[in-house]
Order: C-alpha cells, then structure tokens, then sequence
C-alpha cells in the first residue's frame, strides 16, 4: 500500500460506529442488538459483493462503497477481533487487551505499519463522549494491550484499526465494553467551535449528504493563529467524523500533501468529506502543538449543496486510518 491511499485511509476513518441505546447505569448491550450490528455489517459486506462483483477492496470517491458506512462489525474479510478484556468499573486502573484472529483461526502476529504504527485504537462512548486515539503494543503471541482507567461508566465501543500482513485493504473491526456506575448520557448541542487546553479551535463549510464537500479547521490561541501544527503520524491534523444516532463513520480525506518530519503548518487544515446521509456528525480533530497532541470535538449538521466529486489522489478503505 503506497503512502498516499494510506494517508487517505488514515484520516478518512478512524472508524468508530456504535448504537445510541445504553441504560442509564451499568450499561448492558442486549444480545439482540449485537446480532442486529453484525446483521446490518454483513448486508453491507454483501452488497459491496454484490456490486462489485467481487470481495470489498479499496474505492475511489464517488462510488457506492463511498456512502456506505463501514466498520460495525468485530469481523471482516475473515479477521475476526476477539473479546475486548478491560476494567469493568470506573477508577481502577488496570489493562485494556485484546487479539485479532485471522481467517485460519490463529492470533495474527504479522502486521503491516500504517502512519507509524501498526494499530490505531480508537475507543468512545455510546453518546459521543470519552474519544481516545491511542496505540496499544503487542506481544509475541498476537496480544495487544495497554494501561487503562475508565473515567465515566457507560458502554463503549472499542476500535481495532489495522493492516494485517496479506490482508487486501485496512481492517476495522469492532467490539463493545461495558463499565459500571453511574451514568448519565451527554446530548451534545451543534457547535462549529470547541476550546481544548488553552486553543480556540473552529470548522468552516458544509457537510452535505451524497456529494462532497470541504472543511476548514482552523486553530487559534489568544486571537493569534497557530502556525506550528506538527505532523502528527503522517498528517497536520486527523478528523474522525461519526453519524450521530448509530455514529457511523463517514470517510474523511486530508487535503495537501504529506508533510515532511520537521516541518510545521497551520493556522488551518482542510479536509474532503462525504456525508452518506442527512443529519448531525459528531467530529473530532486531532493536532499536535509542541509535541502534545490535543483534540477538539464539533457537532455538524448537513446543510447546503456541494458538488460531487472525487477526492484527489485519495482513497477510502475498510478502515480508518490511518
């Protein structure tokens, strides 16, 4: 995989996809409503099958895997992710593990490095809230894990996103985590702007469903525009964009080239979106500012009209980013 559709992978997912039904204490997911997301991910497979004549592989802007939402199932092309083990109570620290299986059975070892890193975990909760990006290790016998606390109890999703040796495209395979205690769910309002440790954070332009559209993020801190934006595994700035009410993901494109290891950009990052359906996104945009990373949450609805293109030089897989 070249660096350029790896870059588009990246910031296209992250993909993060869960239902918006939880219990208000100790949230439990019903069997059901597991069966229902795995039903709904193997139709989706499916009719990618169907239309293409073939298994999923990578898509350019434009077509029908384009406006499909991707990354609700904990099994794809064969890889299957193993139950998530984690700490089932706020505020003890413990370890969050998991391991991915590949199509024979066995816990897969060999992995392909995607911006960096050979996987992305992204972890959040049933109403939006709690977002991590993080990079677990992994062991000789295939298991991934790292330290981990829960702050606020709910159920979550928890985001494998990798390239397995052999694989054809980026996999995003995923399960759920349930964590006791009290728990009262967020309703996010719309906002087009967001302050995150010490920076003014805005987005400009339209979402619009079906067709593609440009965002504009752009950093600030006292009135004065941040123009160190480090790379930050391979790109300025990487957005994560789930729709609101089942937080499917849609596919995301950085625009410009890869920056180069030293360099520094901003006050602005731009990106390409494609919103598969009318309605609210919650984004999340991560940057990096003198070696710390910080990131700053919107919630967009689709407004306006755009017109429909592809992205240059991008492609969307499986996946996320990545």
């Amino acid at each position: 995989m070249n660096a350029a559709a790896r870059l588009g992978a990246y910031a296209a997912g992250l993909a993060v996809v869960f239902t918006g039904a939880f219990a208000a204490a100790g949230a439990v997911v019903p069997e059901t409503t597991v069966s229902a997301w795995t039903q709904q991910a193997e139709g989706t497979q499916m009719a990618q099958h169907t239309d293409s004549g073939q298994d999923p592989v990578e898509t350019t802007s434009g077509s029908h895997a384009e406006h499909t939402p991707q990354g609700v199932s904990r099994e794809q092309s064969g890889y299957l992710l193993q139950e998530v083990s984690a700490p089932g109570t706020t505020g003890d620290a413990g370890e969050l593990s998991l391991t991915i299986t590949g199509p024979d059975g066995a816990p897969v070892t060999e992995f392909e490095t995607s911006h960096g890193r050979q996987m992305h975990l992204i972890v959040v909760r049933s109403d939006g809230t709690g977002f991590r990006h993080v990079h677990p290790v992994m062991d000789e016998a295939g298991r991934w894990s790292l330290p981990w606390q829960w702050e606020a109890a709910g159920t979550y999703r928890v985001y494998a996103d990798v390239v397995p040796v052999g694989a054809e495209q980026n996999l995003t395979l995923t399960r759920t985590v349930d964590v006791a205690g009290a728990f009262t769910p967020a309703a996010p309002e719309a906002t087009a702007t967001d302050e995150v440790d010490g920076f003014q954070v805005s987005v400009e332009g339209d979402l619009s469903a079906g067709s593609t559209s440009d965002l504009t993020i752009s950093v600030t801190r006292d009135g004065q525009p941040i123009t160190t934006l480090e790379p930050y595994l391979g790109a300025y700035g990487h957005l994560v964009a789930l729709r609101a009410g089942d937080l499917a993901y849609l596919h995301v494109h950085p625009e410009g080239a890869e920056p180069v290891a030293g360099e520094v950009s901003g006050p602005d990052v731009e990106f390409a979106t494609t919103a598969p359906t009318p309605g609210r996104y919650y984004l999340y945009f991560d940057f990096q500012v003198d070696g710390q990373v910080h990131t700053a949450q919107f919630a967009l609805d689709t407004t306006g009209a755009a017109d429909t293109r592809p992205s240059a030089g991008a492609t969307a897989e499986g996946h996320g980013e990545h």
